[in-house]
């Protein structure tokens, strides 16, 4: 089988990891994969196995002027179509709502099942009125559109019908193995807490700080992790200074595995104020942590059972976060039970549990393409 990915680029982001999952895992079952992106070659974030073509474009920068931008946006459709018919997929996969728009758009009338999904919760992230309209309108050209969430299908269910589908992130196996008895690997009495994304104003880590600045007070004995690189790294560092929290507060970047962090934590937060599906958490619960979340729009919910693998906090609400994450370092019993419980994440979102969905999700488009044109 031949498969055409298409994404804007493969950065740090969650999005990015998932499709080189994907794609990993299609390139190593043997299937042809063409990866699309929009960048000018940048080398990939995250890793790809030798077999998975990776074709850049150079069609990244984005324009304020709208007659420019709508230009480009045209050429783009063109290079799409004509790379795209190269390529000679059985099926295409598009990732992000500007990219699927465009891929929608350079696939009419080709004759081939466009698989599209959303990465993020669209009532919350706004990509302007024109975009939003053109969603509208090509969506339902999609033989499926995935989503990550119920919260998020729902959304779009008055656009794409019967055609949507909820498919959660594929979370892959950790590196190593934690050891329950000592919390993180090696000894000593530091004690870590890490999150893990984007520095942005989505991801809430202003909220983070001001609960770590309370649930730390009298305990010197712990800091905080912050991994990943964004727009509001300065805030933030200005923040730690007003908050008292200097030398205890890292940011230690970007980092394509995160089990080496994670390796040397006890206890992982989740502060973001809306989410698609949040990887990081996942790959914490993966790894074995004891994990406190924000209960907020979309995702968390449906990944924690409150008390039995983790803990929810409501959305946005940092005296709870700081209450929770209080009582989780005054607790190690606490914090090793829901460790424990953690790893069963995988029995849900293991590679191995995900990928055959989008298996059988590829099959099924394909049937439905030649249903559809044997009809017409």
């Amino acid at each position: 089988m031949r498969l055409t990915l298409v994404i804007a680029s493969l950065r740090c982001g969650g999005a990015e990891r998932v499709l080189s999952t994907m794609a990993n895992y299609w390139a190593e079952r043997g299937e042809e994969v063409t990866l699309l992106t929009l960048d000018s070659g940048v080398p990939p974030f995250y890793p790809l196995r030798p077999a998975v073509r990776h074709r850049p474009l150079d069609l990244a920068p984005e324009y304020r002027n709208l007659v420019v931008g709508l230009f480009r946006n045209l050429r783009r459709i063109r290079v799409f179509r004509r790379v795209i018919r190269e390529s000679r997929p059985d099926a295409v996969i598009s990732f992000m709502d500007r990219v699927n728009v465009l891929v929608l758009l350079a696939t009419r009338g080709l004759g081939l099942p466009v698989l599209i999904s959303e990465r993020t919760d669209p009532t919350l992230h706004e990509i302007g009125r024109l975009w939003a309209a053109l969603r509208r309108l090509t969506y339902p050209w999609a033989e499926a559109l995935v989503c990550q969430s119920a919260a998020v299908l729902a959304h779009f269910r008055r656009i794409v019908g019967s055609k949507g589908q909820v498919i959660a992130n594929p979370v892959g196996a950790p590196t190593a193995t934690r050891n329950y008895t000592t919390g993180r690997e090696g000894t000593g009495k530091k004690r870590l807490i890490v999150a893990m994304g984007r520095l942005g104003a989505e991801k809430g880590f202003d909220l983070l700080l001001d609960a770590f600045c309370a649930a730390c007070v009298g305990r010197p004995d712990w800091s905080l992790t912050i991994i990943g690189e964004g727009p509001l790294r300065n805030e933030l560092e200005q923040q730690i200074k007003r908050l008292g929290l200097g030398g205890r507060v890292q940011f230690p970047g970007q980092v394509s595995d995160p089990f080496r962090v994670l390796a040397h934590a006890d206890l992982f937060v989740l502060s973001s104020r809306f989410e698609g599906f949040p990887n990081a958490l996942c790959e914490a619960m993966a790894y074995g942590l004891p994990v406190v979340s924000f209960d907020c729009p979309s995702g968390p919910a449906e990944i924690i059972s409150h008390g039995v693998n983790g803990i929810l906090v409501p959305a946005g609400n940092a005296e709870a976060l700081a209450d929770a994450v209080r009582r989780l370092m005054n607790d190690p019993v606490e914090c090793e039970r829901l460790a424990r419980r953690a790893p069963e994440i995988l029995d849900r979102f293991g590679v191995d549990k995900i990928m055959p969905r989008w298996d059988e999700l590829i099959a099924q488009s394909r049937k439905q393409l030649v249903r559809g044109n044997s009809q017409g």
